[in-house]
C-alpha cells in the first residue's frame, strides 16, 4: 500500500553552468563548477547506499560536458530532469531566446540520457509570463519551479494577469503539474558564498539546516494525512564534506518515520495526476 507523504531529494547539477554567468574567464569561480560530479559522485553512492533513488535537474551544457556522470545517474535508476540550457534566468528572455533554451536543454539531455525528459525546473526559480504555456507545449508532464503550496502539487494555470493596480485575475489549470519547492528547503542560501553577491553570504551550520528541513518534515506529517515535500540541493554546495552527513541525517530521519516514502519527483507528478483529474 502507498505511504501517505512523498519526499523528493531533488539536486540541481549545475556544475559550471551558473558561474558562466558570472564570469566565462576566472578559472577561480570555474573551479567550484568542476567540484560539481565530484559531489554528484558522493551523493550517487550515498544514495546507492539506503537504495533510493531522486531527480536531478541538469542543464544542457552540463550533461555536455559530464556526460558520464549523467549516464551513471540514469544507469542507478535516477530520473533527470530538465534545467535550462546554461542555467539561464527565463524572465529577462524574448520568447525566441526561451524557445531555444528549452529546446537546447531536451537535445543535450536527449542526446546523452536516450529520453526526452519529463520534469523542468526553472534555473533560480525565474519562469517568464510563458513558462507554463511553452512546457505544455514541448510536452512536459511536471515543472518543479513554482511555491504555491508546501505539501501538495498542483495544477499550473496559464492567463493569469498580474497588476499592482488591478484585482489580480487567475488563469485556468493547463495539463502541467507543479511539484512546489521552498526556498527554506534549497542548500543555496545557507552554504554558498560569492563575494559581492548580496544573497550568497551562507556559510551555515548543517547542523541548523538539518533541523529546519527534519522540522518540516514532521510538520507535514503532524498536520496532514497525506502530501509531499521537495529538497533542492546542489552537488557543489551538498556534496562537500561534512553537509554529506546532513544528506545521510535527513534521509535516516525520514525513513525512520515509517510514513512516508523517498521518490523521484515523476512519481509525485504522476499520483497527483491519478487523484486529481483537472
Amino acid at each position: 500500500m502507498p505511504k501517505p507523504f512523498q519526499v523528493a531529494l531533488t539536486f540541481d547539477f549545475d556544475a559550471l553552468s551558473p558561474w558562466l554567468q558570472v564570469t566565462t574567464a576566472s578559472p577561480s569561480f570555474i573551479s567550484r563548477g568542476e567540484f560539481g560530479p565530484i559531489g554528484v559522485e558522493r551523493i550517487r553512492k550515498l544514495l546507492a547506499e539506503y537504495e533510493q533513488t531522486a531527480t536531478f535537474f541538469t542543464p544542457g551544457h552540463t550533461a555536455l560536458a559530464y556526460p558520464q556522470s549523467v549516464e551513471s545517474l540514469v544507469g542507478d535508476g535516477h530520473e533527470i530532469g530538465h534545467h535550462g540550457w546554461v542555467h539561464e534566468a527565463l524572465s529577462p528572455l524574448s520568447e525566441p531566446e526561451e524557445r531555444s533554451v528549452i529546446e537546447r536543454g531536451i537535445d543535450a539531455l536527449e542526446s546523452v540520457t536516450g529520453d526526452r525528459p519529463l520534469g523542468f525546473r526553472a534555473p533560480l526559480f525565474d519562469l517568464s509570463s510563458r513558462t507554463v504555456d511553452l512546457l505544455v507545449e514541448y510536452g512536459f508532464a511536471y515543472d518543479s519551479s513554482m511555491s504555491g503550496h508546501d505539501s501538495s502539487a498542483y495544477w499550473c494555470r496559464s492567463g493569469d494577469v498580474a497588476s499592482a493596480d488591478e484585482a489580480f485575475v487567475f488563469g485556468h489549470p493547463v495539463d502541467l503539474v507543479e511539484v512546489p519547492v521552498s526556498w527554506q528547503l534549497d542548500d543555496v542560501p545557507f552554504f554558498e558564498f560569492v563575494p559581492g553577491v548580496p544573497n550568497l553570504t551562507g556559510l551555515g551550520r548543517t547542523e541548523d539546516v538539518l533541523d529546519l528541513w527534519k522540522s518540516e518534515f514532521s510538520f507535514l506529517c503532524e498536520n496532514m494525512e497525506r502530501g509531499c515535500m521537495v529538497v533542492t540541493m546542489h552537488p557543489q554546495s551538498t556534496g562537500r564534506g561534512s553537509r554529506i552527513f546532513l544528506l545521510r541525517g535527513f534521509i535516516e530521519f525520514v525513513i525512520d518515520q515509517g510514513g512516508a516514502e523517498l521518490v523521484r519527483v515523476d512519481a509525485i507528478a504522476e499520483r497527483f495526476r491519478a487523484d486529481s483529474p483537472r
